[in-house]
């Protein structure tokens, strides 16, 4: 009886899914006057600058880590200021690609929050790390993207300053290797290879510098 059930909603969704209205994204596009082209590079932007503000260097393989807003915290009230006037560029970003005011109502609380929160030396600065707005509009504005304009590439903005300059090599001469798609992944995720080497690096200089520690105790309270 149970698979009979699963059964029947799968043939219902299946039959919702085929009758389901075809969206014409090409029209709605063409309604705000942009093409998919300069929606991607727009958000490509965005993206540059949410890196740059909220996690411009970070953990790799993640998206967690800090930039240039909590830099800006550690400067007294004139800081926060300043990181919520830039953070403002964000907002204007995502108007520009059609995003209704309203939706920005959740990314622009946490701008406000981040400013105050800023103010507190120390704690203000740490929690930072964390309130990342101008990282929650770009979060915002691609839920729009997708839905509006049918847009689901997200590698534009998750490694956006390689991802131009990735596109500039492939409209090179030499085109065909950067359009490897191995290739292509390698290049644009430098910054976390480069990361993971680095950790391996210095974690296997922790060790060497600890077992020698241990060595030198070892020898000189003989119990090694």
């Amino acid at each position: 009886m149970d698979n009979f059930k699963k059964l029947s909603k799968s043939k219902a969704k299946k039959y919702s899914d085929a009758n389901a209205p075809v969206i014409d994204y090409q029209a709605k596009l063409a309604e705000h006057g942009l093409t998919r082209e300069q929606v991607i590079a727009t958000e490509r932007k965005l993206a540059k600058f949410a890196n740059t503000m909220d996690s411009l260097v970070r953990v790799p393989f993640t998206k967690q880590g800090m930039g240039a807003d909590a830099a800006l915290s550690t400067i007294p009230l004139a800081g926060d200021l300043a990181g919520l006037a830039l953070t403002s560029y964000a907002f204007v970003l995502g108007r520009q690609l059609g995003v209704p005011a309203h939706k920005m109502t959740p990314a622009v609380r946490l701008a406000l929050i981040d400013m105050v929160v800023g103010i507190v030396p120390g704690i203000g600065t740490l929690l930072d790390i964390f309130i990342r707005p101008s990282r929650k509009t770009l979060g915002i504005v691609h839920e729009h993207l997708h839905d509006e304009y049918g847009i689901t590439e997200t590698m534009h903005m998750d490694r956006p300053f390689l991802h131009q300059s990735l596109e500039d090599k492939q409209r090179s001469r030499f085109s065909a290797f950067w359009h490897n798609p191995i290739i292509a992944w390698l290049y644009l995720h430098i910054p976390d290879l480069l990361g993971l080497i680095v950790i391996v690096v210095v974690g296997w200089g922790l060790w060497a510098v600890i077992s020698w520690l241990v060595s030198l105790f070892g020898k000189v309270t003989g119990f090694g």
